[in-house]
């Protein structure tokens, strides 16, 4: 038996708080690596002792094998746990930790070898009777004779890393033309997800169901399975709702998929905690897609339908122990459903986006489970979403009798969740709960695409727009009441001429609102949308006792003139307002009185959509481009971004070279119309 009685967790984030639970309840000491981006971190703050690695970048960092495993030493580890992600599926750290003397919480490093190829473990799922998907494993070659196999294989393939997971990398191909762009940017992201650029090509299959199962193995030859996850719903081939069991699967398909899982691990040996992927056919048939020889990310939903913590199992294996329990032992109670929430914009391509989180607060109650990188923000104040890092913020995971039970109580939960500053993928998330096809359980992994009209974000009616303009207006007039010292008992807003309205126009998503009001005295209002024409009183208004900082959060309640009150919750950051009701956060943007005209951006201009470095710069001044065509190439949160043209003309101006590092919003590249 190993004694392990100090865990180095080499990760950040959610990751790294979730194992640090399970460490602290097993009396198990927690060491961090942190770089200069987590240096104020949750996950740094909540660790026994936290030990700097590096600059932001991950490959200074995170994927430093050298400091994690100094680091190690350094606070006297017994163990380095990887999580998932970064280092987790990396046998050159296991070998480097076992050179030290410590261990690795995770399988051997020639499994991770054989199984964390996509191609050997192609191999390994033939050998084991285990049916793949068509497509061509063999030897990468140069770019031309990898795009000769994809053709050979047939359109539309799947071009896939060899190395890592998570959808880096991954391109689907439906015309021959495009095959060599993909090929390029599918190598780009794959190094520097991986630092492997190796391909595979796979025949895609359409309208699959994404399916994977569990396994967990030790080190006396014990090998069971905790049933299957379902992970179709996805976008840019990454799951954003997981859940277990899966609707399409009966117990006997559950049997045959389990038995094939348990049938590749023990082809080699397999230890510790895993996941075997398949592809799930709308006729039952099934096809082995790859192995995460690591702990998932949507690992929450097996745990709260077994009731097996999966990282303390994981640590049992580590230190030598037996499994405590069988097959047979395995049941699955109830449905469990989990979302990941994402800083990203669902309606601009979901790209990644980075910045300030100004307001954060997280759901709770019965069968409510949220696992998170981030604190309550009127706690521990603002909270940064760095680019160099994945953009995944939290899981939220529900669990209930049934699937519909959890399906809402998951919808409820998405309702209160608070996040404001950035934009997040919580509303599309909620929408996706709630469709009836979801409800259904009619899934695969184009559900997103398909049903891409009814997910697309509405732009808040304009009677909303307009409730959460006056809500805003009146939260501010409130905010200046409490805070004024000089003349306590005059009016905020008070004119000599009481019969001129004062007015605020907010920029929203769905066009502009003006809120015309007058203050009546004992918080009642004049408000309209040109005169200050209807009644209003503020019926109640508290400020977050606990809150930090200017943004802090306010409920203020509102009742019209037929004594219909609505509560809602204000946050202000600068010129914005972020005014949360009824399960929606409206953003507006309070326009200036007088406008600065040196910030306005000229006509034809391209700007950064969110932080990151220049990949390509594919024009120069004086070059014609068309409507559509990529002008440059940004790299930001693991992902490539294309900078397109909206319109024809010739280019101006070119303001950014290939390397640089570039801010949001920062200018790119000019067009101008064509003569």
């Amino acid at each position: 038996m190993t004694r392990i009685d100090t865990i180095l967790i080499a990760n950040r984030g959610e990751i790294a708080r979730r194992i640090a639970r399970t460490c602290r309840d097993m009396g198990i000491a927690v060491a961090a690596v942190y770089s200069d981006a987590d240096e104020a971190a949750p996950f740094v703050r909540e660790a026994d002792v936290a030990v700097r690695i590096g600059p932001p970048p991950a490959a200074e960092s995170y994927l430093r094998i050298d400091r994690i495993v100094d680091a190690a030493r350094r606070v006297g580890a017994d163990a380095v746990h990887p999580g998932y992600g970064f280092l987790a599926e990396n046998a050159a750290l296991a070998r480097a930790c076992a050179g030290a003397g410590i261990a690795v919480i995770g399988p051997r490093p020639e499994v991770i070898e054989r199984l964390g190829s996509k191609r050997e473990a192609r191999r390994v799922a033939v050998a084991a009777g285990v049916p793949i998907v068509p497509g061509d494993d063999g030897d990468d070659g140069d770019d031309a004779a990898l795009a000769q196999r994809a053709r050979a294989v047939g359109l539309p393939v799947l071009l896939k890393p060899s190395a890592g997971g998570g959808g880096k990398g991954m391109r689907v191909v439906t015309r021959a033309v495009d095959l060599a762009d993909a090929i390029a940017a599918a190598r780009r992201e794959a190094r520097g997800a991986f630092g492997d650029d190796t391909l595979i090509v796979e025949r895609y299959v359409d309208r699959p169901r994404h399916v994977e199962v569990q396994i967990l193995g030790d080190e006396h030859g014990n090998v069971v399975h905790l049933g299957e996850r379902e992970c179709s719903i996805q976008r840019r081939h990454q799951k954003i709702v997981e859940e277990a069991p899966s609707p399409a699967v009966s117990p006997a398909l559950r049997a045959r998929m389990g038995d094939a899982a348990l049938a590749l691990a023990r082809a080699v040996g397999y230890t510790n905690a895993g996941t075997v992927e398949f592809l799930l056919a709308p006729d039952g048939s099934f096809y082995f897609l790859e192995v995460n020889t690591r702990l998932q990310v949507e690992h929450p939903v097996t745990e709260c339908v077994t009731g097996i913590d999966l990282v303390r199992e994981q640590i049992r294996i580590a230190r030598g122990e037996p499994l405590g329990f069988d097959q047979a032992d395995v049941a699955i109670a109830g449905a469990a459903i989990e979302c990941r929430l994402y800083a990203e914009d669902p309606d601009a391509g979901f790209l990644p986006a980075s910045g300030r989180i100004v307001h954060w607060r997280a759901p709770a109650g019965a069968g409510v489970r949220v696992d998170s990188g981030v604190d309550d923000t009127s706690r521990a104040g603002p909270a940064d979403v760095s680019i160099h890092y994945d953009p995944m913020l939290a899981k939220v995971i529900a669990h209930a009798e049934t699937r519909r039970e959890a399906a809402a109580r998951l919808a409820m939960a998405l309702r209160r969740f608070e996040v404001c500053g950035i934009p997040t993928n919580r509303e599309l998330l909620l929408r996706v709960v709630d469709h009836p096809a979801f409800v259904d359980g009619a899934l695969h992994t184009h559900f997103v695409d398909e049903h891409a009209a009814d997910l697309a974000e509405p732009a808040a009616a304009d009677e909303d727009r307009w409730s959460a303009a006056v809500a805003a207006c009146l939260a501010d007039v409130e905010r200046r009441r409490a805070a004024r010292h000089l003349l306590p008992a005059l009016e905020p807003g008070f004119r000599n001429n009481p019969g001129d309205p004062q007015r605020v126009v907010y920029d929203a998503r769905g066009g502009a609102v003006t809120v015309a009001y007058r203050n009546l005295g004992r918080r009642r209002f004049a408000v309209g949308r040109d005169a200050a024409d209807g009644a209003v009183r503020v019926a109640a208004f508290a400020e977050d006792p606990v809150a930090a900082g200017a943004a802090a959060p306010l409920s203020i309640a509102i009742e019209d003139a037929g004594g219909v009150r609505r509560t809602w919750r204000v946050i202000a950051d600068g010129a914005r307002r972020y005014v949360l009701g009824g399960g929606r956060a409206i953003e507006l943007v309070e326009r200036p009185r007088f406008p600065d005209a040196a910030e306005a951006v000229p006509d034809g201009a391209l700007v950064a959509p969110m932080p990151g470095a220049i990949v390509e710069v594919r024009v120069r001044e004086g070059d014609r481009v068309a409507a559509g065509d990529t002008l440059v190439v940004l790299e930001a949160m693991k992902m490539e971004h294309r900078v397109v043209a909206a319109e024809a003309g010739v280019v101006a101006r070119v303001l950014v070279a290939e390397g640089e590092q570039v801010d949001a919003d920062t200018l790119l590249v000019v067009v101008e119309p064509a003569d």
